[in-house]
């Protein structure tokens, strides 16, 4: 979203984009946010066409323009999968889903996925199915009036298989965030709405820009990506005011978390200055829309949202926080308000304009399963206005190479990783794609 990806996924004006060699076209209502002009078509090779299970139940919600199409696959460069008779697809797993949030899994070696849902359930995919029963229903207390509120993630205890503690962010009906732990029933079937303890509650100055995920690291600390609190231009300079948990990076202990002491705050925490908040671990964000910890490295992925120009992924090596990304002194490499100064500020290691395809970056994870050998290290990320989904990957020379991956017809509102490494993408209409290695025709 030129604010939130599930606003940007709201507020833009129909458009067409269309891909080269089959003419695909499609359509997003989508209206401009903060003034910018919508992308430009992207055009570029089709061609995959992989079927859901037969099993699976249409949508419920479809996109408010024509019919979707199959996502299609770029030329693929030498030596990847495609020259060896496959290339990367997308399966459908799930359908029916209610704007579906965020994908994960509990690492109890059970093969579950659960799918959080923004109205407030969390649902459970198991066995090939997507169960019936909402493994945690919230409705009752997740307030999604505004387009990128609700129930916006969920993550599990490192110990959820001795402990079933689990922790979920979502707003609540007054707009603020919360942050939550639940216990889980044994059966990892169903969880308690009333065993919640609140960890965090962060007040929100707007409806916009609530970060919304929440990941353990590998060193076991949760962190929370926290927007800036919305409004165009970051009005009030939360991002780089360290007196204020908005537009950071969060990270605190929560593996003795309680009523009676919610968290704590890690010994090795970097320090902001004077009055700065401790749980502070990164500033100078906008709306970081999904992050990521690359299983085999610890390397953090962030994808921060633009404002009317540039989106950008953020990079910052395993457990070295305390960088500045720019927010809103900078757009991207771009400069956006203000004078920095003295200040150190990080630079993101890609950006994209508007114009080149996209309007909202949704950020993915680093390739770690078998499926796809080619794509192993690559950061796989994509962008909810023009369903495009890229890969990203050292280029040898200290720098990063972008690849156009796939084209497709989702709202992609997020990624999702099992516990094999294998990757998900979920469609905000209301499915669920599983990232696999197709046939060539």
């Amino acid at each position: 979203m030129g604010t939130n990806p599930l606003n940007k996924r709201g507020h833009r004006r129909i458009r067409t984009l269309a891909g080269a060699s089959m003419g695909i076209g499609m359509a997003l209502l989508l209206q401009a946010c903060g003034g910018a002009n919508a992308p430009a078509s992207v055009a570029g090779p089709t061609a995959v066409v992989v079927t859901a299970p037969a099993e699976t139940p249409a949508p419920t919600a479809a996109r408010p323009s024509s019919p979707p199409t199959a996502p299609t696959a770029v030329e693929p460069p030498a030596g990847s999968e495609a020259h060896r008779n496959v290339q990367p697809a997308l399966q459908m797993i799930a359908a029916g889903l209610d704007k579906p949030t965020h994908l994960t899994h509990s690492g109890d070696g059970s093969g579950t996925l659960y799918i959080t849902e923004q109205p407030g359930r969390v649902r459970v995919w198991r066995d090939g199915q997507l169960l019936p029963t909402p493994f945690l229903d919230l409705t009752d207390r997740v307030g999604d009036r505004g387009t990128e509120q609700g129930l916006l993630s969920i993550a599990f205890s490192p110990d959820f298989a001795q402990s079933r503690r689990l922790f979920v962010n979502y707003t609540d009906n007054n707009g603020n965030t919360v942050i939550s732990g639940f216990i889980a029933n044994a059966d990892g079937l169903t969880a308690d709405p009333s065993s919640e303890w609140v960890v965090m509650r962060i007040e929100q100055p707007y409806p916009n820009h609530n970060g919304g995920q929440i990941a353990f690291g590998p060193d076991g600390m949760l962190y929370i990506g926290m927007g800036d609190g919305g409004a165009a231009g970051d009005p009030q300079n939360f991002a780089q005011n360290t007196r204020s948990l908005l537009g950071k990076m969060l990270r605190i202990d929560v593996s003795q978390s309680s009523a009676a002491q919610p968290y704590r705050v890690p010994a090795d925490n970097p320090r902001f200055g004077d009055g700065a908040r401790p749980e502070i671990w990164a500033s100078g964000l906008r709306n970081p829309w999904r992050f990521s910890f690359d299983r085999a490295t610890g390397d953090l992925f962030i994808a921060d949202v633009g404002q009317n120009a540039f989106e950008e992924i953020n990079f910052q090596p395993a457990g070295q926080g305390g960088q500045n990304y720019g927010w809103r002194f900078r757009e991207g490499f771009a400069p956006y308000a203000g004078d920095p100064g003295t200040l150190a500020l990080t630079d993101p290691i890609h950006q994209y304009a508007h114009r080149e395809g996209g309007c909202a970056v949704t950020g993915g994870y680093v390739y770690r399963g078998s499926a796809l050998p080619s794509l192993v290290g690559a950061y796989l990320y994509g962008d909810f206005c023009s369903g495009l989904i890229w890969a990203l990957r050292p280029n040898g020379s200290g720098g990063w190479q972008n690849d156009l991956l796939l084209r497709t017809p989702y709202n992609i509102s997020s990624f999702g990783e099992d516990e094999a490494g294998e990757l998900y993408v979920l469609d905000h209409n209301g499915a669920a794609y599983k990232l696999i290695g197709a046939p060539l025709p």
